[in-house]
């Protein structure tokens, strides 16, 4: 329950809200249960994340708890340029939410600078179950994800310092970093990263016709039906071992999936500096995976046929390739099975998610 003393502040925290996001708080909480329930007595109004019955609960970090308040910061963050070194660029500038938060069909995304990057861009949603950040798992937590792009020299190019620097200065932050993180009195870089990453542990999809499927809302086409039955086939498409079937699907591990004899890009390795992970990335997602072209570490994979076609015959057998991929002969699956899978993988597409309104830029 929420005491006298708390509700009087969060009237004029939502005051504070309304006047400086001027977005309706109903948005904000869209994505959360109970938003006002708080029996913590800290300062933040607590809130339980609404998890959609295809996804797992998910662990929040007692360090950096969901609040109303944290949320709606991280969500204005998210969308301003300033945190970039000339204003130009925001995070949702290469997580776009009308592309399910990626650089739309971009290979590479193009820094303040003009300089491309060598990653395509990673979805941010259901990033809350990650078990670690970036291609090559290099950040452990959503939080130390985002300390990254903001002063990585080919993205947003800026300094910590700068960046809070030039938050403070603004007539709005001040008082919405008060409100969400009462514990401090000024405007700090870790305070920065906690909003952010509340903000995008919210970022949920799980209403897609696969979903409504196991609901018992939707039947299956004859055609997607089929298409499951390679998915989860051995001898054909045996794509649950990576991509759990269900849920995420993906078990979120690091794996070298056979795309080069020699890597550009040695992935894991640039982390850890194991030979045994030289060409090892992070397995992504299959949700809304045909609209998150194009594919790979490198996006070298321009439509989800090329991506399909490379496990069916384009695997290379590199030292640290997974047995996953190496071992299953090449051209077990014929063109009508790809078709199939190809139909599979669009009952994983939630078109509710782009369209939350929860999830657009909030700023004038």
């Amino acid at each position: 329950m929420i005491s006298g003393r708390k509700s009087v502040n969060l009237n004029k925290m939502f005051r504070k809200i309304f006047f400086f996001i001027g977005i309706p708080i109903v948005l904000i909480t869209a994505c959360i249960k109970d938003p006002m329930h708080d029996d913590h007595n800290d300062g933040h109004t607590h809130v339980n994340l609404d998890v959609p019955a295809g996804l797992p609960e998910m662990n929040i970090p007692t360090t950096n708890p969901l609040t109303v308040e944290g949320i709606a910061l991280g969500r204005k963050l998210f969308f301003d340029p300033i945190l970039s070194a000339d204003s130009t660029q925001s995070c949702g500038s290469c997580h776009d939410p009308k592309k399910y938060f990626v650089d739309a069909e971009n290979q590479f995304s193009i820094g303040i600078d003009g300089i491309a990057g060598n990653r395509n861009s990673m979805p941010l949603f259901n990033v809350g179950y990650s078990k670690s950040l970036f291609w090559d798992g290099g950040a452990p937590t959503l939080e130390d994800q985002a300390i990254d792009p903001i002063v990585n020299p080919i993205e947003m190019h800026n300094t910590w310092k700068k960046a809070v620097s030039d938050l403070q200065k603004t007539s709005d932050y001040p008082s919405l970093f008060e409100v969400a993180f009462p514990e401090s009195d000024s405007i700090e870089t870790k305070y920065v990263v906690r909003a952010l990453a509340q903000f995008e542990r919210t970022l949920l999809s799980a209403n897609s016709k696969f979903d409504q499927n196991r609901a018992g809302t939707y039947e299956f086409t004859a055609q997607e039906q089929r298409g499951l039955d390679v998915y989860i086939a051995e001898d054909k498409g045996d794509c649950f071992h990576c991509h759990s079937f269900g849920g995420t699907f993906t078990d979120f591990e690091m794996r070298n999936n056979g795309l080069d004899l020699v890597y550009k890009d040695s992935g894991r390795y640039r982390v850890t500096f194991n030979p045994a992970d030289i060409g090892k990335f992070k397995t992504p997602t299959l949700r809304n995976i045909l609209f998150t072209a194009p594919y790979m570490h490198d996006g070298r994979f321009k439509t989800i046929r090329e991506c399909i076609d490379h496990y069916n015959t384009g695997v290379q057998d590199h030292p640290n390739a997974s047995p996953l991929v190496t071992q299953r002969p090449k051209g077990r699956m014929s063109e009508q099975d790809i078709d199939d899978l190809i139909a599979f993988l669009g009952t994983l597409t939630d078109e509710e998610f782009i369209n939350n309104p929860a999830f657009q830029n909030p700023n004038p």
